[in-house]
């Protein structure tokens, strides 16, 4: 076959090298990696002896303060430019994925699925995120009467290195969706994939390093079976972050310099997953047959071989039978073979040790249960796939304690809401659980039943299924982790996946002294008058609390009555002065919205200059009345500066400007306060522009 030809080729020239301090380690004692799909090798994995100490030290010290000295957005967009340049390079990869036993569908879930969440990570962290080297996180906190000690907020990047131990299943997306928010953290990288399927995460590390767009030691990598005494060498400003089976994390977990020195270790493990079909559902309902395509998919795709896959089918014990036969009908289309077929639908298990390893936990399960399904038998890595039931699922654990890490679920049968709500839990923690129902009631009760046992929680019904990402599927925009047995770890969840990898540090002073450290304006801060109107002034001319004072507006009855025309609103607070003798104000006043227009009139500027457009409005605090004959006077404050990416559309390059606005009466009585942010022109362009 060409595949195997290919393969020959392959094995003679694809070495698993290390990449440790700059450079790649050719030398060390060879191991055949074996392709999934005929056994034979597809590359070497290179061990060479690795001084874990200075590997280490080399990214404390070189990689470290080269991501400290740029933001976190100028991290981010390395991070995008560099799934760009791994998406352009994404075929070679593909080619590489089917020897794991992933077909062209299973290898697009890890490959562009993982390039994927990078662009998700970089455009939420520059979006949500600071611009500076740090981040500002949340308002500042009032700690004193007068508001002189105040209190603030930030995460700022650690002065350690971050190791991430990867797990077989996702050589790719495993990697990547680390490596991305570590880097935008301003934490240098040491990766360690499983050996099974290295030669795919070889393959794109290796292009990661030849990008040349990461800095110089913000990345190192281990081709190993285990990571020998690198977690010897580990300090509290270090952290770990491990995906694999719960037995073997928490093993590393319990590592004597893990707990010494209170390490970080954000742990996600194997979990046995659970899928409830509501009581409400029946066989003739649009929801049933997405609950079976479900269950049939997740036992299938990647072969089963993934955390999020459901080992635990919990289905009213009337449906038993419907589900058994229905999911038998589903499995029994299941097309086995080579993953480079167009025609296969399910390829092998990543080794034949890991179909071993299959067999041998699917048979202590079928000591407790009855087996319903089975597709034929295979050789090698390949397997087929398995169907369980357990009668009396409340009464055996077994079945909520062993995994079996491949193509299989247990049928569980339950006899009302609240043993459904029990089964789902009895795993003990999971990452991920879903439910089908078309009853919004079932749905709240059993999803808020189950929220405390599950890091994620899908209710699907036929609604929400044709746009639905699937049980299976973590998406980088929501958190990925879950208690107890899925390892109590935390990682994704858009901007979160960044400040996961900082540290959240509490500053207390004067606003003054806060403003000037963090870079952002604090409420109560001295503030400095602009050199020219602000609206004047480009991008880089503008500085963090610089003001402008407006002059002083008098609210007129025709102003009242005229806004309640021009708008339409003729609230009777606003127009009818009986009415409003009997408000919560006992007299006429202005709207809010008047004030928040009069006040633009006060600080905006009339003629052509930087500023371009309004770019949005946050926060916005209405705090006392204005009513006729009352005076308002603007203050209009640089509270931040974001810079924007120019786009071939774009006419200028452009940034974000966050003002401060704060509106008082004749009594220096604040009545509104907001943000506004505004596109303001640079002068200059950046390396981040049209790229």
């Amino acid at each position: 076959m060409e595949t195997d030809n290919q393969n020959q080729e392959t094995s003679s020239e694809l070495k698993v090298q290390s990449y440790i301090q700059g450079k790649w380690l050719s030398k060390g004692s060879e191991t055949d990696l074996i392709s999934a799909i005929n056994e034979k090798p597809v590359a070497q994995l290179v061990e060479a002896d690795i001084d874990y100490h200075s590997a280490l030290e080399y990214g404390r010290t070189v990689g470290g303060p080269a991501l400290r000295k740029l933001t976190i957005h100028e991290r981010a967009f390395k991070i995008k430019f560099l799934a760009a340049y791994l998406m352009e390079r994404k075929e070679k990869h593909y080619k590489l994925s089917s020897h794991t036993g992933a077909t062209r569908k299973d290898s697009w879930i890890d490959i562009e699925g993982g390039y994927g969440s990078m662009f998700v990570l970089s455009s939420k962290a520059r979006r949500e995120l600071s611009d500076l080297p740090f981040h500002v996180e949340g308002g500042t906190e009032r700690l004193s009467r007068g508001g002189t000690f105040v209190g603030q907020h930030i995460c700022v990047p650690k002065h350690g290195i971050a190791v991430h131990i990867n797990a077989f299943n996702f050589p790719v997306w495993g990697m990547v969706e680390k490596l991305a928010p570590a880097i935008m953290a301003g934490q240098p990288c040491i990766i360690k994939p499983s050996p099974v399927g290295s030669y795919l995460a070889y393959e794109v590390f290796k292009d990661i390093i030849e990008s040349e767009i990461l800095p110089e030691g913000s990345v190192q990598f281990i081709a190993a079976d285990k990571p020998g005494d690198l977690l010897d060498h580990l300090n509290s400003q270090d952290s770990v972050s491990f995906t694999g089976s719960a037995t073997t994390g928490k093993k590393l977990k319990s590592h004597p310099n893990i707990v010494a020195n209170s390490i970080q270790f954000n742990m996600e493990a194997d979990s046995l997953n659970a899928s409830i079909l509501g009581p409400d559902v029946t066989p003739d309902m649009e929801e049933f047959n997405l609950f079976i395509k479900e269950i049939g998919m997740e036992m299938t795709v990647k072969t089963g071989q993934k955390c999020t896959a459901i080992r635990r089918t919990i289905v009213p014990r009337e449906r038993l039978e419907d589900v058994s036969e229905a999911l038998k009908i589903f499995l029994s289309k299941t097309t086995i073979g080579d993953p480079t077929d167009k025609d296969t639908r399910m390829g092998p298990l990543a080794s034949s040790l890991q179909s071993q390893r299959f067999d041998e936990q699917l048979a202590v399960l079928e000591d407790v249960t009855d087996s319903i399904f089975s597709n034929g038998t295979h050789e090698g890595a390949f397997t087929s796939p398995k169907v369980l039931v357990c009668h009396q699922p409340m009464k055996v654990d077994k079945v909520h304690e062993v995994e079996a890490f491949g193509p299989m679920t247990t049928i569980m049968p339950y006899d009302s809401t609240e043993e459904a709500i029990q089964l789902a839990n009895k795993s003990d923690g999971s990452l991920v659980a879903s439910l089908f129902t078309a009853d919004d009631d079932i749905a709240a009760k059993i999803t808020l039943g189950c929220a405390p046992y599950h890091g994620r929680f899908m209710v699907i019904n036929k609604d929400s299924a044709g746009e639905s990402t699937g049980h299976g599927s973590p998406m980088p925009h929501m958190v990925h982790g879950g208690p107890g047995r899925a390892g109590g770890g935390e990682e994704l969840g858009g901007a979160r996946a960044v400040l996961h990898n900082m540290q959240r540090i509490a500053l207390q002073g004067s606003p003054t002294t806060l403003m000037n450290i963090v870079k952002q304006h604090i409420k109560g801060a001295e503030t400095k008058e602009a050199p020219k109107h602000p609206f004047q002034m480009y991008f880089e001319e503008l500085e963090v609390g610089q003001s402008l004072l407006s002059d002083v507006r008098k609210v007129k009855d025709q102003d009242v009555e005229d806004f309640a025309n021009l708008s339409g609103d003729h609230f009777y607070a606003h127009t009818d002065p009986d009415a409003a003798s009997r408000s919560l104000f006992g007299k006429i006043v202005a709207h809010g919205y008047f004030v928040l227009s009069a006040a633009a009139g006060q600080f905006v500027h009339p003629d052509e200059g930087p500023v371009l457009l309004n770019y949005g409005l946050e926060n916005l605090a209405f705090l006392a009345p204005v009513a006729p004959g009352d005076t308002i006077q603007t203050k209009l404050i640089v509270k931040r500066k974001t810079v924007r990416q120019q786009r071939e559309m774009d006419l200028f390059p452009f940034g974000v400007v966050y003002w401060d606005v704060e509106v008082k009466n004749q009594e220096d009585v604040l009545v509104a306060e907001y943000t506004i942010l505004t596109l303001v022109k640079r002068k200059n362009k950046l390396d981040i522009d049209l790229v």
